[in-house]
């Protein structure tokens, strides 16, 4: 019996080097940004709160409210208030106030509690699937020592939060490079179905998609509760996930890739078999894998849109304005990324792996790739609107500033999409040079077998792509020989390998111009990842304040508006406020209340407060004196310094409704 001695590759040793470095470089990037990025902030905001933040009231409330910006999901646990002593003096039973556009919940408090400062920490999960978590502090009588202390760490925080966040930047990448490989063979290169490589790059992003997802799901219990790993064996915790909007989308996303497993056997399977015999001139014409490439193009945009669809149903897309239209927007925004850094992917695998790769479909990827980014552009400018809604959050919430360094790593992009785009106009349709160096592979694949047949009996020449048995001769015993004779064999090889790829000098300038896309596309789309991990501008401005700041002129009193609705009947209105002259000092202010319709709406209570978070002053509370039905009046009203003041204005409408409303004004 024969056996042939395995040849080292020279090639696949400086690839198993270089794995490592690059494995290294990409860790430190992801753990930067994932490090930077987590505790992942909120995606909904603590608007209002009754009691307010450092509040000190009269009489022990019957309830503590909160406020959020978009809707929450909590539990009866997510709101705990405790005494000075630590004891939990809630009932433990969340209430639901929400009422139109206002999401509020609630927790009852025991009746009788003494005077001393209370601590409220609640913990919800946001509608785009981002645990949340706050805590505040107010005080019955007047303020008190506390045994409590406010929780530093936030939901979806530490190594849980990190692991998850890793997962999500995989899940990403294994769709975009199954989506973007699938597409580049049946939109570009259809007899890239028969290569090994590329079936390989296709299947690994399957299998990564699969397992990103399936640690999504098993981590979702811990990434929004305790942030212990022991919680990801907790099987009743695992049925309350799959119960939510985000469990839901994930289990989907699983199934949609069980087809996605059908589509990728029949693509690498009986549709591989068919085109392996078409000629590079036979790749624009029509012929029996038409109607099967027709087929696999539509089955796969179908399941493609369908996985991108579990993103858009329960992250950013699925709240906020629009959710009908930023949907679809979304979809259409993942598919496009997907199928241009995608496919990028695939070409640069091509353009390493299989040297016969044609011009024509370089050509075609660059058609698909201006098509991709034309789409990209109209999606993007709509989702950074939404997201934004102002062009101070751009440059003035870390929203914005990602979304300029995506920008701008999209710009360099294209730019260096450019520089490849005139590669393939350069591109020589008949690369004598090329043809000629594997010509040349004969005469080196024998200067191999010569060598084969010192190390191993039965030796097979594969360079001149004839196979033919040896006479069997004796393996060397020396091991240092064996190993000697192997490395000059691989030497070879390598240097037939460069000699190839190099024989074409604009082929070689595409690869590395590729190469250099690549590796921006990768940057780029872990900064994508941050970016869905990160409270949108228009979110973050809303609990701020900033995104509707009203600014003091000089010698001019401040006027602002303020909605309101607190839940119940005839509980929606507005109101006036005016402060004069609106400067460091005493001040007048007047309260003009009116209701839904325009008429004076004679509220039975009404408060104001104001705060300088910027220096820590206040809350300053003010309860001023009723002028006349739904006007009220105070007078000397003192600003002691500059800078923005936030506003709080709580109403109540009757004995139970009850909300606050703000605004932040620059004073100074």
């Amino acid at each position: 019996m024969t056996a042939t001695a395995p040849a080292p590759s020279t090639a696949r040793a400086r690839v198993t080097a270089f794995l490592p470095r690059l494995a290294l470089v990409l860790a430190t990037l992801l753990a930067t940004l994932f490090t930077a990025a987590a505790p992942a902030t909120a995606h909904a905001a603590l608007t209002a709160s009754d009691p307010t933040d450092g509040a000190v009231v009269a009489t022990a409330p019957a309830q503590v409210t909160l406020s959020f910006s978009e809707q929450v999901a909590m539990g009866d646990d997510s709101i705990r208030v405790l005494d000075p002593q630590g004891t939990r003096v809630d009932t433990g039973e969340l209430r639901d106030m929400c009422s139109g556009n206002t999401v509020r919940y609630g927790t009852a408090l025991h009746t009788g509690l003494p005077n001393g400062t209370y601590t409220v920490a609640w913990q919800a999960v946001s509608a785009d699937s981002h645990p949340i978590s706050g805590a505040f502090t107010f005080s019955i009588g007047a303020p008190s020592a506390t045994d409590v202390s406010l929780p530093t760490a936030q939901a979806g925080g530490g190594p849980v939060g990190i692991a998850y966040g890793i997962a999500r930047y995989a899940a990403y990448a294994g769709f975009t490079v199954l989506v973007g490989g699938a597409a580049f063979i049946l939109l570009c290169w259809r007899r890239g179905a028969a290569e090994r490589p590329l079936q390989k790059l296709v299947v690994r992003a399957w299998v990564t998609l699969t397992a990103a997802t399936l640690a999504m799901l098993v981590l979702r219990t811990p990434y929004t509760g305790s942030g212990s790993f022991s919680d990801v064996f907790d099987l009743n915790g695992l049925r309350a996930v799959l119960e939510t909007k985000t469990g839901a989308s994930l289990v989907s996303r699983l199934l949609l890739l069980g087809a996605a497993a059908l589509f990728v056997a029949v693509l690498f399977g009986v549709y591989a078999r068919r085109v392996a015999g078409l000629g590079p001139d036979e790749a624009d014409r029509p012929d029996d894998t038409s109607d099967l490439t027709f087929g696999l193009a539509i089955g796969g945009a179908v399941v493609a849109g369908g996985i991108a669809a579990t993103w858009a149903l329960s992250e950013h897309a699925s709240t906020g304005i629009q959710p009908g239209i930023a949907m679809p927007a979304d979809i259409l925004h993942l598919m496009a990324v997907a199928t241009w850094l995608g496919g990028l992917a695939a070409l640069l695998v091509a353009l390493h792996k299989v040297p016969g790769i044609e011009r024509a479909a370089v050509r075609r990827f660059s058609r698909v790739a201006f098509v991709s980014v034309l789409v990209l552009a109209v999606t993007g400018v709509y989702q950074s609107w939404r997201q934004l809604g102002s062009w101070s959050a751009l440059t003035g919430t870390d929203y914005g500033q990602l979304l300029l360094l995506k920008v701008g790593l999209v710009a360099v992009l294209l730019g260096i999409a450019y520089v490849s785009r005139k590669w393939t106009a350069r591109l020589a349709e008949a690369p004598t040079d090329a043809e000629a160096a594997l010509a040349s592979v004969a005469a080196v694949g024998q200067t191999a077998d010569d060598v084969s047949r010192e190390t191993a009996p039965g030796a097979t020449s594969e360079g001149s792509g004839v196979s033919r048995e040896t006479e069997p001769v004796a393996v060397p015993a020396d091991p240092e020989r064996a190993a000697q004779l192997a490395r000059q064999r691989a030497a070879r090889e390598s240097a037939l390998e460069k000699r190839v790829r190099d024989a074409d000098p604009d082929r070689a300038g595409l690869r590395r111009s590729v190469l250099a896309e690549a590796a921006i596309a990768v940057i780029l789309l872990a900064v994508t990842t941050v970016l869905t991990s990160t409270e949108p501008g228009r979110t973050v401005e809303r609990e701020a304040g900033r995104g509707s700041t009203a600014t003091a002129v000089p010698d001019r009193a401040v006027k602002i508006t303020l909605p309101f609705d607190t839940g119940g009947p005839n509980g929606k209105g507005s109101v006036r406020l005016e402060l004069d002259p609106g400067r460091v000092g005493a001040n007048t202010l007047h309260l003009w209340s009116e209701s839904a319709d325009g008429t004076p709406f004679d509220l039975p209570e009404i408060k104001v407060a104001f705060t300088l978070p910027a220096k820590d002053v206040g809350p300053l509370p003010l309860v001023p004196e009723r002028a006349a039905p739904g006007h009220w009046t105070a007078s000397g009203v003192q600003l002691p310094l500059a800078g923005e003041w936030r506003i709080d204005v709580t109403v109540r409408t009757s004995d139970i409704d009850q909300t606050t409303v703000q605004k932040t004004v620059k004073i100074g």
